[in-house]
């Protein structure tokens, strides 16, 4: 006969709040892809390497530095009696501290987006290491943690998931770094004019963002940690319930008036909707929305919403121009001014209804928060640059930090079909011929997605073996009109693949022929051909020489 299963309400409740605040962190954690992706579809081609490098140093070094030292800086500011407690604490200690690293660390990993490009990698690690052990920890400490904001001016701060503590943080801490570090080369003219530098995929930045927005529901959902509670032995819903819905709601609508917003001031600006403002637009109404989600209206969640969206272009073009900061990734657009700003609004769309105290305690504590992090950030990027060790070296930063720190080719390879054997496999055709044998080398300048097509054409005539090399140039083919983050910008130079077959036994007319016909879409653009004399072929593995080395 089976017996009933005794229950302690207390284990059941603890186990249902640790499950759920797992899951919402590790939902948290994913989203390092987004910001990974969001971050390299922004920066040249020949720095994604480098700046995916940076996002996963972000967390193994910074989320072991939080562990040992950050969460208890952090402590100790908010004035715990025993700060370093986590370190041993046990099973539900170490879940709520991991908690609180994923928070942590995504502050620590905004800063890479606004530095890309120029940043020495030691330089990025050791800020990242001072962000976790003592400028993150001091914000939580102060807030969180019990300390000084707790209690301000007697009502105390609010910000529920961070849109300050963490956004606001983090993108005020990169455009200090930005301003510290000095903009891209050719960013800037003489003059003191623009010049726009697209990033090299919308595709990843895109999709980094959808990645971003669906963590987010980890990140403000999931801040309404307490599942069940247990009053006199009864196990029962605690606040999770009384929040959840609406902290869903809001954060949804946010996400959306962002959108909007961006898109209709980009509209305004520019008389085209911007792909890339509206993805942004998205996170910067999250932003928005993050520090006040539990209190906030559900027309106030789509007025922070269209606001941060909205101011997103302004201030991104006020950055840029006026201030001269070259903020790669538009972190202190999305995650500063958006986090400030929503966290100021809270009086305005409460449902508690307006109070002047709250709106001056969230006044006095996003200027402490950001006083604090301009000058911690001042500090190190400003010592870092003044022993030299700031900032890559400008032929380091010209051919790619790819290649100069890490020794790493994104895109080795350009095409997308795999190389073509000759007749079914069969040795290369040949004409007989020895000393008679001409060397040719057939070079074709074309556009890149007719590469396939051009390689299974050459392998067919029988041409040995083929390079091919990314290149820019400009030819009959008329300048056109770009647009990257609503600013416009002439592609005078297009994007084009050459191509170089050295042959002897195949005759080079065929080979060209084939090219052309491969390569020909009847478009301008398609590029060129030529066919030059080889003097001389030397194949280094065997000394042979001339048309046989070929």
């Amino acid at each position: 006969m089976l017996t009933p299963l005794q229950v302690d309400p207390s284990a059941l409740a603890s186990g249902v709040n640790n499950v759920w605040v797992l899951t919402v962190t590790f939902l948290i954690f994913f989203m390092h892809a987004g910001f990974a992706m969001l971050e390299a579809g922004q920066v040249r081609s020949k720095n994604v390497a480098n700046q995916l490098t940076k996002n996963m140093l972000t967390w193994s070094i910074g989320v072991i530095v939080y562990f040992l030292i950050g969460a208890g800086v952090s402590g100790i500011v908010g004035g715990a009696a025993d700060p370093f407690a986590y370190i041993t604490g046990g099973s539900d200690t170490w879940i709520g501290w991991l908690f609180g690293a994923v928070f942590a660390m995504t502050a620590a990993t905004i800063v890479s987006g606004a530095v890309a490009g120029r940043a020495k990698l030691r330089a990025y690690v050791t800020y990242t290491i001072i962000l976790s052990a003592v400028i993150y920890p001091v914000v939580t400490g102060l807030t969180w943690g019990g300390g000084y904001l707790s209690s301000v001016l007697g009502v105390g701060f609010s910000d529920f998931a961070g849109g300050m503590i963490v956004h606001g943080m983090g993108g005020i801490a990169g455009l200090t770094a930005a301003w510290v570090l000095g903009p891209r080369m050719d960013r800037y003219n003489d003059d003191g004019s623009a010049n726009v530098i697209p990033g090299h995929s919308m595709t990843f930045a895109v999709l980094g963002t959808l990645i971003l927005c669906f963590g987010w529901y980890g990140f403000n959902v999931g801040t309404a940690a307490t599942v069940f509670v247990v009053e006199e032995g009864t196990m029962a819903l605690g606040a999770f319930a009384d929040t959840v819905g609406r902290v869903a709601l809001t954060t949804t609508l946010a996400m959306g008036a962002g959108a909007i917003g961006a898109a209709g001031v980009s509209l305004l600006q520019t008389e085209k909707v911007d792909t890339l403002y509206v993805a942004n637009g998205m996170l910067a109404g999250l932003v928005g929305i993050t520090s006040i989600p539990n209190l906030s209206t559900w027309w106030g969640a789509l007025l922070v919403g269209l606001l941060a969206g909205g101011q997103l272009p302004i201030v991104f073009k006020f950055v840029e121009k006026r201030l001269k900061i070259d903020d790669v990734c538009a972190v202190y657009p999305v995650h500063g001014s958006a986090g400030a700003m929503g966290c100021i609004l809270l009086p305005f769309v409460s449902i508690n209804g307006f109070s002047t105290q709250v709106l001056l305690a969230q006044i006095v504590s996003v200027t402490v928060i950001g006083a604090w992090t301009i000058a911690a950030t001042a500090v190190v990027f400003g010592a870092l640059k003044a022993i030299g060790q700031a900032r890559v070296d400008p032929d380091h930063e010209r051919e790619g930090l790819d290649v100069a720190e890490h020794g790493v080719d994104t895109y080795p390879e350009f095409g997308d079909q795999p190389d073509a054997v000759p007749d079914g496999g069969e040795e290369i055709r040949t004409d007989g011929g020895e000393d008679e044998r001409d060397i040719k080398m057939v070079v074709a300048m074309l556009r890149p997605e007719k590469l396939g097509d051009v390689k299974q054409a050459i392998a067919e005539v029988g041409a040995p073996s083929i390079t091919v090399t990314n290149v820019s140039g400009r030819g009959s083919q008329p300048a056109k009109k770009g647009q990257w983050r609503g600013e416009e910008y002439t592609v005078d130079l297009h994007q084009k693949v050459k191509i170089e077959c050295v042959v002897a036994d195949v005759p080079a007319e065929d080979v060209a022929e084939a090219i052309r016909e491969s390569a020909n879409t009847g478009e301008p653009g398609d590029g060129k051909i030529f066919i030059m004399p080889v003097d001389e072929a030397i194949q280094v593995r065997t000394g042979k020489e001339g048309p046989d080395a070929v």
